[in-house]
Order: structure tokens, then sequence, then C-alpha cells
């Protein structure tokens, strides 16, 4: 293949472009494994180009996030995934997709969407507003992690099992959200429930989708 080709002619700067596309998913999960130490067994630096943030989980190395033909941001895959410069790239490396929710900053609270207040030390220096709030489902637990974590109530729309872990499907207000908890905890739909969500864990973006950096101050208007 020319995978292949590319690799054993060991030459110093190999391009890939989603090599692995027109592969069945049994081979391509695989191959995902496999050609990371592959990768650096050959001593030759691969780009390699994919429309799917979750294969550049899975080679990890280093992530450049593309839009438009423009470079949005570049890093370690890890860093990347856990500090994203903006709410697209927070979604694009988020599966199940990111749960998200609109809040106001009004004093040292944030006023949620479900008109609940919440006082979250780490952005009290940050200006009034309105935000945007992102979580990973795998953040949204049934029981606190901290002092400081806020309870979310809501409604049970559907729980899918896959092997020992849950996917709790909620609505709370106007949002629909997703747990990713370990265990079996099978909900019926119509079910009342609380969910716990820590700050630490929390991604802000600002009125135009940009992270917002708690070091620095933002500026509105």
């Amino acid at each position: 293949t020319a995978l292949a080709r590319a690799l054993v002619k060991e030459a110093e700067l190999v391009l890939l472009d989603e090599p692995l596309v027109n592969l069945d998913y049994k081979l391509r999960e695989e191959l995902r494994e496999e050609l990371p130490p592959l990768f650096s067994e050959t001593g030759s630096t691969v780009v390699y180009a994919t429309t799917e943030p979750m294969e550049a989980l899975l080679l990890g190395g280093y992530t450049a996030t593309l839009r438009e033909g423009e470079i949005t941001q570049y890093g370690p895959t890890h860093q990347v995934f856990r500090e994203p410069v903006d709410l697209q790239t927070a979604k694009a490396f988020s599966d199940p997709p990111l749960n998200t929710m609109n809040v106001d900053k009004n004093g040292g609270d944030f006023l949620l969407s479900n008109q609940q207040r919440w006082n979250v030390s780490q952005y009290e220096s940050i200006e009034a507003g309105q935000y945007t709030l992102g979580f990973r489902p795998h953040h949204l637990q049934l029981n606190p992690i901290n002092t400081e974590s806020v309870k979310l109530s809501g409604e049970v729309l559907v729980t899918e099992i896959s092997g020992s872990e849950s996917f709790i499907h909620m609505k709370s207000g106007d949002n629909q959200w997703v747990s990713h908890t370990h265990g079996i905890n099978n909900f019926e739909p119509g079910t009342s429930v609380d969910m716990f969500l820590s700050p630490e864990n929390c991604l802000l973006f600002d009125h135009q989708g940009q992270r917002v950096s708690v070091q620095k101050k933002l500026k509105y208007g």
C-alpha cells in the first residue's frame, strides 16, 4: 500500500492524507494502535491529516487544528484536548458530545440557565457578561467531587448501558446533557436525577466562542 511504501523508504518527512479512510472498521482500529510505535521506529517526521479528532487522540504526538485553512491551535495532543482554545475545538475533541450551558457572570457568581447561583472562586476576576460553560460527559457525575461542586437537577431521557459504563441522557430546563459514569446506573425515563459538576472540570468560553483564561481579565463592549 501507499502507507507501507512511504514508511519503508524511511524518508525524513512523510505526508499522510487520511490513509485509513477507505479501510473497514476493524482494520482501521487495529492500524490506529499499530501506527504510533511504527512511526517512532522509522525516525521520520510524519504529518498525518485526518477529519476525525478521535483518531488524532489515539495517535498522540502533536496536533494542529485547522479551520478555513488556518491553524487555530498547535501543541501536544493531550494539551489540545484538555486546554482547547475555543468552543469548536472543545466540541470536536469530545465524544460523547460536549455538554454546554449558557451562564451570566453577575458579581462573584454565575447565574446558571436554571436560575441557580454558583460561586466559582477561580473566575472571580473576569468581567460580568454572558458566557458558555462547557463540560465533558465524564465530568458530570452522580456524586460531588469537592465542596465547590454544583448540583444540577434534571429528568432522565434515556440510559445507555455499554459494558460496565452508563451513558445517562438528561434534560435540565432547556438543556440536554449526557453523563458518562462507570458501573451500571440504569435510570428509567422520567426519573428525577441529581448530577454534580466541579468547577475544575469546566471550560469557559466568551461570547465569541474563545476560551476564557482565568489569568487575564476580559474586555467587553
